[in-house]
């Protein structure tokens, strides 16, 4: 039986001695705990995890795109698509994708993701060349202005392939390199880091009725086999961004789940993506039927992703989620 170790992580300036660094990052732990299929979870003390748990969840991340996993990131969202669920429409032009770039760079945003084919529920296929007429020329436009690395979000190989051409350094795949067979090689071939996401199902379909065993361990082991996949082809552990696909496949029970123990993803030994932006469990949750009026509960889901060690985190809304993270880390720290 597989037994998994959740890094229990702690943010207080009163760490004990013999507390261990979480990720090399700003939180520590001194506790973990033990998770098995069917059981009931056990809390030990974290020298008592094995010493490949240990390792993977206490070695440091280091740089990733250009960015320090030992601080928190934050990745701005610019969809250049006319049907994403929050902003589709508003930056398909050149010179409008140009100025949201600026303006989430001068708010804070780290790096920039753009993506061409929505991946809302309910969203259909777009061609590989329509989705590369909406990204490569926005992403060239964006990179001969500006310095803020940039990731290509797509399922497919040609479309990332001239997002790097064009100047994106990051391939962030929403399916998990399961969609397109050649994009994992290419992007082994291109030495470009990754994302690799979960999703359970199409977004056309995902939403219609996911199951899981247990959906913590179910998304864990998927991560932990595509993370092996791509190692197994060349791609380093510290260049795998993991995200547990918030609201890909899952219902508002599978997301709290998720959130609620996201550490556990440390134990992967890659650095954790949370994207829980706007989504609807937000809205669920507050009753705010409008996706921009949820930035305050996208503040407060990405607060808590970033107590619990997560390192970059994909927002719409930088500017209010930037003031909150420096906010949080000074009163975290007591110091500015």
């Amino acid at each position: 039986m597989t037994t998994y170790y959740r890094a229990i992580p702690q943010v207080d300036a009163a760490r004990p001695e013999g507390a261990f660094d979480l990720a090399g990052g700003w939180a520590w732990f001194s506790e973990v705990e033990v998770l098995r299929r069917g059981q009931a979870p056990e809390i030990i003390p974290a020298a008592q995890a094995t010493e490949e748990a240990l390792a993977r969840m206490t070695e440091p991340r280091g740089t990733l795109a250009g960015l320090d996993m030992a601080a928190p990131q934050v990745m701005g969202i610019l969809n250049v698509t006319p049907d994403s669920f929050s902003d589709g429409g508003e930056f398909n032009a050149p010179d409008a994708a140009i100025a949201r770039v600026a303006e989430m760079a001068n708010q804070g945003a780290t790096i920039i993701d753009i993506g061409g084919e929505s991946t809302r529920p309910g969203a259909g296929h777009v061609a590989v060349v329509e989705e590369i007429a909406r990204t490569a020329p926005v992403i060239a436009a964006v990179t001969a202005k500006s310095v803020v690395p940039i990731s290509i979000d797509t399922r497919k190989a040609p479309v990332a392939r001239e997002a790097l051409s064009a100047g994106a350094t990051l391939i962030n795949d929403v399916s998990g390199f399961t969609w397109d067979g050649d994009l994992a090689p290419f992007a082994a071939e291109a030495s470009a880091p990754v994302c690799v996401m979960h999703a359970q199902g199409d977004p056309a379909t995902m939403q219609d009725d996911p199951t899981y065993d247990d959906v913590l361990l179910d998304v864990y082991d998927f991560l932990e086999a595509q993370v092996g996949y791509l190692t197994s082809l060349g791609i380093p552990r510290h260049q795998i961004l993991v995200d547990p696909g918030i609201g890909f496949g899952k219902t508002l029970a599978h997301n709290l789940a998720l959130l609620a123990r996201l550490s556990l993803f440390h134990s992967l030994g890659c650095p954790i993506l949370l994207g829980a932006s706007r989504k609807r469990f937000i809205g669920t949750l507050s009753n705010t039927e409008d996706a921009h009026d949820r930035m305050p509960g996208s503040v407060a889901v990405a607060l808590a992703g970033v107590a619990q060690g997560v390192q970059v985190l994909r927002v719409h809304d930088v500017a209010e989620t930037t003031q909150a993270l420096t906010l949080w880390q000074a009163v975290t720290k007591g110091t500015s």
